[in-house]
């Protein structure tokens, strides 16, 4: 029998040098961040000759980036039970922290459970003070937040930060810095909250935060800035965010996220074609990682809908929106602006109405009362859409931003037009308009703009009032923007004032019982339900100050209404 050298023969040398080779390539592409290269590298090595624990986390974190989240898992648990085996009960802890954050993303939160009780464990038979103590508090913190105890979960991410401190680990800083801003900013100490979310973008930008974190750090800020309405800083870490994701062409994770901000930043600059396409390309991002992504391709899909919405694609819209709901997402306020497209007011008003019922926090609130405004209104439920206003403009003190100063200007400028205050209105109108010229928000823009026309011509000013409808007509047609337009073309040879007050829809209303049809027919004419109709006579009578449709027929000539 031939003798075998100890060294191992020329085949098994050959591999371990291969091995060696194929490591060395692997750790070199995950710090150029080319993660395929690094996973395929270190996926050879690995069945060459067993990664050693340090490379098989390098692996663990290429999978994750590729959106490989199964290969990731066994990889990470592969690399706790090598941890448990050196006695290393601290290391092992950090990926069972990390196990247990996979199963939470995928809501399976009893494998969650069992990882995180897992992981503390570990930590309490460590004789030593270590870091990943502090890793074991984010789950708590993460769990304060959304139970909404925002002190504790504050005083919580305070206490990580500390441990980070005393540590130097800037992963687990980031992530603490991180969770007390969103969490100020929940209590409503906007200023404070921001300040800690530029703080943890710090560490990011300047690479000092490793690839999953960074990415973490960037969706987070970027959800807490749209939180509060902070359009310029959610515009600038978008932009970040996005050439961080050029950077990896690659990378699969945040990828998604990524485009949706970049939908929503598009959408509100105007580029709706292209918003579109991006919010596209990200649900089709989230197809193969759905259940951990639900909640972002849920958003995906309601960004598709409100873009065809606005476009006047219905069917598309309500498509997009079922989707987003199928998924977990509350489709409003689009869903129910669709139907105040489609002239189905009641249920504008039923969902709207449903929707802010169940709906506490003010920051949601403030999403939703808008579009309230806007289908009371057209409703004829002036009262309503003012108190819908008021508490606009509320949330806006609280909540200082631009944009949501703007929104809450227009809502106001709204239903002061429709309430006879032209004047008031116009004033509104002007700086609503302003903001959204800074703001290069060309949509929200031109809808200022149009009721300014209206507004213009209810004073008597024919020509600056023709001259703003036709600005916004322009700025529509230039968007897409098919049910603005023709709503803008509906109005645009209305009388310039009507005694009383009186709305578009309420004066075609009025001329409708002055030729005695009853409310059943007018419904069946304008395609309304019958109760909306009694709304809009009940509105018609109090702002003509008449008790009856004798009187109100006879107003109406008597002012050559009709």
């Amino acid at each position: 029998m031939r003798h075998v050298p100890s060294g191992g023969s020329r085949t098994n040398r050959g591999n371990a040098r291969a091995a060696v080779e194929l490591v060395e390539r692997g750790r070199d592409a995950c710090a150029d961040r080319a993660w395929q290269r690094a996973f395929d590298a270190l996926s050879r090595a690995d069945a060459e000759d067993r990664l050693a624990v340090e490379d098989l986390e390098l692996l663990a974190t290429a999978a994750y980036m590729l959106g490989r989240d199964d290969e990731r898992l066994r990889v990470l648990e592969r690399a706790h039970q090598a941890h448990v085996e050196a006695g290393d009960g601290a290391r092992a802890a950090r990926c069972a922290v990390w196990i247990g954050f996979h199963f939470a993303d995928r809501a399976e939160l009893g494998p969650a459970s069992g990882w995180f009780a897992r992981a503390e464990r570990l930590v309490a038979r460590t004789e030593d003070d270590c870091v990943e103590a502090g890793y074991l508090l984010l789950p708590v913190m993460l769990q304060l937040s959304a139970s909404g105890e925002l002190e504790r979960s504050h005083a919580t991410a305070v206490g990580i930060a500390e441990i980070a401190e005393r540590f130097g680990d800037t992963d687990l800083l980031a992530l603490a810095t991180m969770g007390q801003g969103r969490a100020l900013i929940a209590q409503g100490s906007v200023a404070a909250g921001l300040a800690r979310l530029d703080e943890a973008m710090v560490a990011v930008t300047a690479g000092e935060v490793s690839p999953i974190v960074t990415g973490l750090v960037y969706c987070s800020l970027i959800v807490g800035c749209r939180e509060v309405y902070e359009l310029r800083r959610a515009r600038e870490w978008t932009a970040a965010l996005t050439r961080w994701c050029d950077e990896q062409p690659d990378m699969v994770v945040y990828t998604g996220e990524c485009l949706v901000h970049r939908a929503e930043v598009m959408q509100l600059h105007g580029e709706w074609s292209g918003a579109l396409e991006e919010a596209e390309r990200a649900g089709s991002r989230f197809e193969p990682r759905l259940e951990a992504n639900r909640a972002s391709a849920a958003q995906a899909h309601y960004r598709r809908g409100e873009l065809h919405r606005l476009r006047g694609e219905a069917a598309a819209a309500e498509a997009a929106y079922r989707e987003a709901s199928g998924l977990g997402c509350e489709p409003q306020p689009g869903l129910a602006l669709l139907r105040l497209a489609q002239r189905d007011v009641d249920a504008a008003v039923t969902s709207i109405r449903r929707a802010l019922g169940e709906t506490p926090e003010p920051a949601r609130r403030a999403d939703l009362l808008p579009a309230c405004v806007e289908i009371m209104l057209a409703a004829g439920e002036l009262e309503a859409a003012r108190a819908a206003s008021r508490e606009l403009e509320a949330i806006a003190e609280d909540h200082p931003s631009d944009m949501l100063a703007a929104t809450a200007a227009h809502a106001r400028g709204a239903v002061q037009l429709a309430g006879g205050d032209a004047w008031a209105a116009l004033v509104s109108l002007r700086h609503a308009h302003r903001v959204w010229q800074e703001l290069g928000a060309p949509y929200e823009g031109a809808r200022a703009r149009a009721l300014i026309g209206l507004a213009c011509r209810e004073l008597g000013d024919r020509d600056a009032g023709e001259m703003e409808l036709e600005a916004a007509r322009r700025a529509f047609v230039e968007l897409g923007a098919a049910p603005d337009l023709a709503a803008l073309d509906g109005v645009a040879g209305e009388r310039p004032a009507t005694p009383g007050g009186l709305t578009a829809r309420e004066l075609e209303v009025l001329g409708l019982v002055a030729s005695g049809k009853s409310n059943r027919v007018i419904a069946a004419d304008l395609v309304i339900s019958e109760k909306t109709v009694a709304r809009h006579v009940s509105n018609i009578f109090a702002k003509l100050g008449v008790s009856s449709r004798a009187a109100a027929t006879a107003y109406a000539y008597e002012h050559q209404l009709v």
